[in-house]
């Protein structure tokens, strides 16, 4: 999904075609799985703060959100390249079913296996934290297969954000820390509050992007449906919330001072936000949509410091 510069569209005939690794990474989006690990790192800094932590659950807590980013983004490329909406003029990067890179059946194919891992991940976690984690897990590789599968893909309606917000915020990190500690107090929900807004951010940039060519292939998404501007604002207004949310249980009474440590990030959230603000082209908003990625990343890994330094829940 994030990408510093514009591709042109690639077939195999193509002259200096990607290696079958290059072209596997370009499917597995690997710039967007920081969206998968960052909740993890916050939901077991909450735990590990309050003196609990299974390094087993924590590795297959982790495997399994990037088995399910992956195959996330293999299933999006896969159904994409069958509706028609990833086109030659769409400013983001080549994607690898469209661009004639790779049949689609092996891209279906991994799609599959990747899940596969995901499922395995998450039989350790319900053997270890209980089989409502079952359900959680189900609900996620669900999500993501109908992000742009299914006879009505909630992505080209317009809810991409919401769900990203619920399940690489909320689940991810209330999730994380529940194979942990096997409780649900307040604190994580709260704390995924910024982390699902941050994953979200990601999403409002690459529609931002591709608004145009989303409009054209009838993919109606957030950005399509309030239009360039509007959702400029809204990118932005997520940045300050996200920022603003992250001390909040030290407001509450919880936690120290020390969550203030996310605020570290504030000189990069305002530098990419004036690049969506105010450009239009593939480039500069490809560049965005990595350092929005990197935002989060840091965010959260400053969030889980000052969650340590306070000694957790």
């Amino acid at each position: 999904m994030a990408t510093t510069h514009d591709r042109p569209p690639m077939t195999p005939s193509h002259a200096g075609a990607p290696s079958a690794v290059r072209i596997w990474v370009m499917a597995a989006r690997v710039r967007t799985l920081p969206a998968a690990v960052a909740p993890v790192l916050v939901g077991t800094s909450l735990a590990l703060g309050g003196g609990h932590f299974n390094v087993l659950a924590f590795v297959a807590a982790l495997l399994g959100a990037i088995f399910i980013q992956v195959g996330t983004n293999l299933s999006n490329d896969y159904s994409d390249a069958r509706r028609g909406a990833d086109t030659e003029d769409r400013l983001g990067p080549v994607r690898v079913t469209a661009g004639g890179l790779v049949p689609p059946s092996q891209v279906l194919l991994a799609t599959y296996v990747t899940f596969g891992l995901a499922v395995l991940c998450g039989a350790y976690l319900v053997a270890v934290a209980g089989w409502e984690l079952l359900a959680v897990g189900a609900a996620s590789i669900l999500a993501g297969v109908l992000y742009t599968g299914g006879p009505r893909p909630y992505g080209y309606e317009g809810l991409g954000e919401l769900f990203v917000f619920l399940f690489f915020g909320v689940v991810a990190v209330v999730g994380s820390y529940f194979v942990q500690v096997q409780a649900l107090p307040w604190e994580p929900f709260v704390c995924a509050v910024p982390v699902g807004l941050l994953a979200s951010a990601i999403l409002v940039v690459n529609n931002v992007r591709d608004l145009d060519t989303d409009r054209r292939a009838g993919k109606r998404t957030l950005a399509v449906r309030l239009g360039r501007e509007r959702t400029r604002g809204l990118y932005v207004a997520m940045l300050a919330v996200a920022f603003l949310c992250g001390p909040l249980p030290w407001v509450l009474g919880s936690m120290s001072a020390w969550l203030f440590l996310c605020w570290l990030a504030l000189p990069l959230a305002i530098s990419v936000a004036s690049v969506v603000r105010t450009r239009v082209d593939g480039p500069s908003l490809n560049g965005a949509l990595a350092k929005t990625g990197m935002l989060q990343l840091l965010f959260c890994l400053l969030l889980s410091a000052g969650i340590l330094a306070s000694g957790g829940i």
